[in-house]
């Protein structure tokens, strides 16, 4: 007999493995394995591995989404999402660290994308299919909270286990554990009803905070993106390895400290207006890019981010609630395709602006490259918090 109460914990936990292999790849991975393939036009090349990657996931949520929801619809637990998503991404996390050319890489970051977003739009919609309304900000505050410890073991793991093999090995066994554990819950939760009233997707609440995470999401990604090269010119990394090394701190810093953010952020979410929850975050975020743009010595880098950290994970919280009062819930994983696009098309938009922008100021080959990029992501984000409050206290459900 499926039962009532659902876990929350439980239910975070594939975002756990999923954020683990993004930790991974896009906060080291990515940018190291283009250093070792493309050498010199290595920030170029990330940036178009980066957009390639993220047009091919905006594609697929959105379709996977349709279709999760017509199944929805007939009584699917999307299960059977979550276990593609996981058995396709371990191959092709083999593969890419396995690739040996530039074009091999390419296919085989493609092929990720393509496997953990067909998981990804379904499993977003897990809070409202077994979470009642009274609970959703404790429930998006596991989600935030184990998406910042999934993305501190990704970037621990890139940064400390130097073969290739083992690594990928770890991080697909890590995706498979922790899918297994989130479907077998699911298994046996009863499905919350929706509504019978029909409710548009696009009211102007979706869109004003579709445009509100988007920017803060180009900031976030710009930050992500070039915080292995701003440690390789700051601290003067010379060698790879350490700047890896570096680097992998500084995020599970981040993502550590932006956990405990998501957890006291969680009460506020459930009590107060979710707008102030986000704005205090967004800010601190805004702070810390700041201070990364004028930052000099080690202490004032993870100074900085511990701020970055602390501001995003309470963002994070806020803007998920805010989503599960917004979207409806008749087509739910459908809705949260198209709002993932706000995070999606930023991992298009943050390299591909960044790299025009350091090629018009000739500074894409400079040291300062990666100061001027953290200055762009400081007005990206500063625009995000700006057009959250577009949205008013009843779109919210205040």
């Amino acid at each position: 007999m499926p039962a009532n109460t659902s876990s929350p914990f439980r239910l975070a936990l594939y975002w756990l493995g999923i954020q683990a292999v993004w930790g991974a790849l896009l906060g080291i991975s990515l940018q190291s394995r283009s250093l070792e393939l493309a050498g010199s036009d290595a920030l170029i090349w990330y940036g178009r591995l980066a957009t390639g990657g993220a047009c091919v996931a905006a594609i697929t949520q959105i379709c996977v989404g349709i279709w999760s929801d017509r199944r929805r619809t007939a009584g699917s637990r999307r299960i059977g999402f979550y276990a593609f998503g996981a058995i396709a991404g371990s191959a092709a996390i083999f593969a890419f660290y396995g690739a040996s050319t530039p074009i091999g890489l390419a296919v085989s970051f493609v092929a990720v994308q393509f496997a953990l977003n067909v998981a990804g739009g379904p499993y977003q919609a897990i809070i409202p299919d077994f979470v009642e309304r009274s609970r959703i900000g404790i429930a998006s505050s596991w989600m935030a909270a184990l998406q910042g410890v999934g993305n501190a073991a990704g970037a621990l793991l890139a940064s400390f286990i130097a073969p290739a093999r083992t690594l990928a090995a770890t991080l697909s066994a890590l995706l498979l554990a922790m899918c297994a554990a989130t479907a077998l819950h699911v298994r046996g939760l009863q499905l919350r009803p929706t509504p019978n009233q029909q409710r548009a997707p696009f009211t102007r609440a979706f869109v004003d905070l579709f445009i509100s995470r988007a920017l803060m999401y180009v900031g976030f990604y710009t930050l992500l993106g070039y915080l292995l090269f701003y440690v390789t010119a700051t601290l003067g990394s010379g060698a790879l390895g350490d700047a890896k090394r570096e680097t992998g701190i500084l995020i599970v810093v981040f993502t550590i400290v932006g956990s405990l953010g998501a957890a006291l952020a969680a009460k506020p979410t459930d009590r107060w207006d979710k707008r102030i929850v986000a704005t205090a975050g967004g800010v601190a975020f805004i702070g810390a890019l700041g201070w990364f743009v004028a930052a000099h010595g080690p202490a004032q880098i993870i100074a900085a981010t511990v701020l970055a950290g602390a501001g995003w994970g309470i963002f994070l919280v806020a803007d998920w609630a805010i989503a599960c009062r917004v979207l409806p819930p008749q087509s739910m994983a459908s809705g949260m395709g198209i709002w993932n696009l706000a995070i999606v098309l930023p991992q298009v938009i943050a390299p591909a602006l960044t790299t025009a922008v350091l090629q018009r100021l000739g500074e894409a080959a400079s040291p300062h490259g990666p100061r001027v990029a953290f200055t762009l992501a400081l007005g990206e984000t500063l625009l995000g918090v700006a057009w959250l409050w577009r949205l008013s206290r009843s779109a919210i459900g205040e």
